[in-house]
Order: C-alpha cells, then structure tokens, then sequence
C-alpha cells in the first residue's frame, strides 16, 4: 500500500517530475515542458520543501514517490521568504525570456513568472491565512490517498494554531474541483485562470 510521510531532501527530484507529470491543469505536463521539465517544480515544489519541511508531505509506493501534499502555515510570510531567499536564484539563472510572449514556450512563460511573480491571498486573510497543493499521479488517484493527505495537513496546520487554508485549483481541472468540493472547501475567489477555495478547519 502507499504509504504517506514526510519529504526528505532526496525527494526533491521525485517531486518534481510529479508537479510535471500534473503540470498541465492536473493531466500530464511533460510534453509541453520538455525544454525544462523542471520550470513548475521550482516554483511548487521546492519552497515548500526548503522553507515548510514539517508541512510537506510525500506519497509513496514500490515504484517511488507518486505524490505530495504540500502547505505554508502563513501565506505571507511564505511569499517573503521566497521572495528573498529563493526567487533571486531563479532569476539569475534563467533571464526573463526574450522576444514576443505569443511565441514563447509554456516553460519560458513559467521563466517569466520567476522574474514578476504573482501573490494573491484571497479575503478574508485573517480565516484563511494558510495555504496548500495537492498533486497525485494516475496510478494512486481514487484510493482515499489525496483525502487522507489533505486531512494530515489540515491538522498539522491547526495545531500550528491555524484558523484555516485557502487553495488554488485551475477552472479547466474540474476533477479537482470536485474533490476539493467533497472536502468541503469553498468558493472565496476566482480570476479569469484559477478558482479560489478556502476552508475554515472548525468546518472539519
């Protein structure tokens, strides 16, 4: 059976090519990112396991890691400290992308998101300061893993003093939608891209 534990540094490389795998609103990103399969990874993975370790969670089977459930208790202070101690690396490795945006690779327009990154917390912060992502390969999707994750990480959060979590889903991954929906989350916002859902941890 798979099992959920905490990540260790050694999955780092696992977890990226999961955020690949899921890269393309939840179905398979990696023939679109084959000039840097890693562009997503850098941004959805790898904070999280540097500056949120006791929140970062990994599932895993005989194959390997298939899976993770990652969270930031305060959303704000995660963005600083990625502002400050991540994004700079990211920005000097890899330039803002050259010529017309109409022609870029989807990996270069992640690279430009390095570059002019955007922070929404949806309102009111104060109920759902926290915020997390879910990503599961194919082969352990619609065995109970992703609930049991998302509850793990709900109780991490609330004894971390939490009042609850916000989370993104793109409006093209309605399979997400409705798992986060039987979670109980909720509509807090939505942009022309991403649907915004919170979740107050009381509700649970």
């Amino acid at each position: 059976m798979p099992t959920v534990r905490l990540a260790r540094p050694e999955d780092q490389a696992a977890a990226y090519y999961v955020c690949l795998k899921t890269g393309d609103h939840g179905r398979d990103g990696e023939p679109f990112y084959r000039d840097d399969p890693d562009a997503l990874g850098r941004i959805f993975v790898g904070p999280y396991l540097a500056f949120e370790p006791e929140l970062s969670l990994v599932v895993e089977d005989e194959q390997g890691v298939c899976g993770y459930c990652l969270a930031a208790l305060d959303s704000r202070a995660f963005y600083q400290q990625y502002d400050r101690r991540w994004r700079p690396a990211l920005c000097e490795q890899f330039p803002y992308p050259a010529g017309d945006p109409a022609t870029w690779t989807r990996a270069e327009h992640v690279h430009s998101w390095y570059h002019h990154p955007e922070y929404f917390c949806p309102e009111p912060y104060a109920s759902y300061p926290s915020h997390m992502h879910i990503d599961l390969l194919e082969r352990v999707r619609g065995q109970g893993i992703g609930r049991q994750m998302m509850q793990q990480q709900v109780k991490a959060l609330a004894q971390r003093g939490s009042p609850g979590a916000h989370l993104a889903v793109s409006l093209k991954n309605t399979d997400a939608q409705a798992f986060y929906a039987r979670l109980g989350f909720h509509e807090l916002a939505r942009t022309a891209d991403d649907l915004y859902l919170g979740q107050r941890f009381t509700d649970f």
